[in-house]
């Protein structure tokens, strides 16, 4: 049984970079059009979230998305989750309508073919380079000035399999600070199951997300940065207990 159980497994990680690469191959011409201008990524976005709705389809996730307030077209906000699968990025395209950029990790680049848009449409962050995370903070600001949102995941780096939800790095409160717009907190309860880092692990189901109350940082100053991050994570670690004993 075990045997067959790996060779399912197998299957399911190649089934996915298929469904990956199929719609980057079939919109291609699209695809590079939309990347020409920083102006025309809007385009880019709707065509990243027909992406991300058919891998996860694809994959027989059934998404259900809870959401606890309502975004408001063309307003920046800060969109931040815990961080488990690499189904993270498909859900958060899926769940949120506002055109946002990733900040993420640069090594994603190296990714064949999803790293060449990803490096183009993303903010990329090497952790372990003071310079590029300044440089983050210059290109956030230039998108937000676009009118876009901004999406991070502040634990930074994938927990191991076994931790619900680690420290919360500080750079997505700061950056909302400064640019007074509201952090939204959204909940995913079963990336990790569907989907985890771990090859041998998977399977088609449910994927549920929750978007919490908006936390607002009007006439928050640097020195609350502390305070916004312990009340963001509490906010996420809580729907995951809850999502847990369910």
């Amino acid at each position: 049984m075990k045997v067959f159980k790996y060779i399912f497994w197998i299957f399911y990680r190649i089934w996915f970079y298929i469904l990956v690469a199929i719609p980057i191959i079939i919109l291609f011409p699209f695809l590079i059009i939309s990347i020409l201008k920083e102006t025309w990524y809007p385009f880019f976005f709707k065509i990243a979230r027909i992406w991300a709705r058919f891998i996860l389809i694809g994959m027989g996730f059934k998404t259900k998305i809870e959401r606890d307030q309502t975004l408001e077209p063309k307003t920046s906000y800060m969109f931040i989750a815990n961080h488990t699968s690499m189904m993270d990025i498909m859900l958060m395209l899926v769940a949120v309508k506002n055109p946002f950029v990733f900040v993420g990790k640069a090594e994603l680049a190296k990714i064949p073919l999803f790293g060449f848009f990803y490096k183009r449409t993303s903010i990329l962050v090497d952790r372990s380079s003071e310079r590029s995370r300044k440089a983050v903070f210059r290109n956030a600001q230039r998108r937000l000035g676009q009118g876009l949102s901004i999406c991070i995941f502040p634990e930074g780096l994938v927990p191991d399999d076994d931790v619900l939800l680690t420290e919360f790095k500080d750079g997505a409160f700061r950056l909302a600070i400064n640019h007074q717009i509201p952090i939204v907190p959204l909940t995913f309860a079963d990336n990790k199951k569907r989907f985890s880092y771990t090859f041998f692990s998977g399977s088609p189901g449910r994927m549920r997300a929750k978007m919490h109350q908006f936390i607002p940082t009007k006439d928050l100053t640097v020195k609350d940065t502390k305070a916004l991050n312990s009340t963001s994570k509490a906010i996420i670690l809580k729907q995951l207990k809850v999502y847990n004993s369910k």
